[in-house]
């Protein structure tokens, strides 16, 4: 079995694999949601003090599978680094204390293999990952042939979400609150600009319209937030469907796959649903509770980086705010 580790954010999770079946024989994540809303999003030191906390709780409950662990898997990068080292640290002492070999694990590529907690791989694929601070298509062949053709210039569409809920006072995160307050809303009440509509550029860029929202809600009152949630719901996903268009004309994909906790929003679901119709493209979706950041992705990326012996040394394995995807 391997044991994976999860703390590149405000999410304190681990998980326990089975390494021949892929089936998933733990998983617990204690969420720091409550604990950050006050503040409108993550402060980094408080997130590090509550995985501190967390995540050797929820190791206790894992005693029971140590004897027949054979490596232990942690995320690496990206994230925050304050956060990371929680995890990495808590993966160098179990390594050491069971001596078994350690894998360190980019989160990115966790959320791919999120398509396939429990399940086997299906490459090559066309992936979309929309997460709190990335927004970028990437072709993946395999778990070593991971090519990003297009990224975010800027904000994440996650990002966006998240500022957009702050600016109206909504809490944090902002997506499921976005989502739910743009479901009793008019999409076409506010004009707002699709970004990069007139560049060439399969690029993705969400600041413009993070500035727009700002404008709006100055204007507004708590009435027209619903208005305002929903226009900006729309034109933020209408800006990764134009840039998915012009991206088709040259490639066409066979399966296609949104990955990242903002790939929960059902709205971006549909709309991607429409768009891969004429392509007659096959659609990957993760299962909700595996959108958002989890240990049983890292997991899942964990058996196949085992199988081929991918592993860290202590001295090696260190800590990366920024991902090389």
């Amino acid at each position: 079995m391997i044991l994976s580790i999860e703390s590149s954010c405000d999410d304190s999770a681990i998980a326990i694999t089975d390494i021949k079946t892929k089936k998933l024989l733990f998983h617990k994540k204690i969420s720091q949601e409550l604990e950050h809303s006050v503040y409108g999003g993550v402060v980094p030191e408080l997130a590090a003090r509550l995985h501190a906390e967390a995540l050797p709780k929820i190791l206790e409950e894992c005693r029971a599978y140590f004897k027949d662990l054979k490596a232990v898997a942690v995320t690496s990068t990206p994230g925050l680094a304050v956060t990371l080292v929680e995890g990495v640290t808590m993966a160098k002492a179990i390594s050491v204390a069971l001596g078994i070999p350690m894998i360190g694990v980019n989160h990115l590529i966790g959320h791919i293999y999120s398509l396939f907690i429990e399940k086997e791989t299906q490459f090559p694929l066309t992936v979309l990952l929309v997460s709190g601070g990335h927004t970028q298509v990437m072709e993946v062949k395999s778990l070593e042939q991971i090519e990003t053709v297009a990224k975010s210039m800027d904000d994440s569409f996650g990002e966006s979400f998240d500022k957009c809920a702050k600016m109206m006072g909504l809490g944090y995160p902002g997506g499921p609150l976005i989502q739910e307050l743009a479901k009793g809303g008019d999409r076409k009440r506010y004009n707002f600009t699709i970004p990069l509509s007139q560049s060439p550029l399969i690029a993705f860029s969400y600041s413009g319209l993070k500035n727009a929202v700002r404008l709006a809600v100055e204007k507004a009152t708590e009435e027209d937030y619903k208005d305002i949630a929903a226009s900006f719901e729309h034109i933020a996903s209408a800006h990764l469907i134009q840039k998915l268009k012009k991206y088709f004309k040259d490639v066409h994909p066979k399966t296609f796959a949104i990955v990242g906790g903002a790939s929960a929003n059902l709205y971006l679901r549909a709309q991607i649903e429409e768009l891969l119709k004429p392509h007659n493209a096959k659609l990957l979706l993760s299962e909700l509770k595996y959108c958002s950041d989890n240990a049983a992705m890292i997991g899942r990326v964990a058996i196949e980086m085992y199988e081929k012996k991918m592993f860290s040394s202590l001295d090696e394995l260190e800590i990366s705010p920024k991902s090389k995807l």
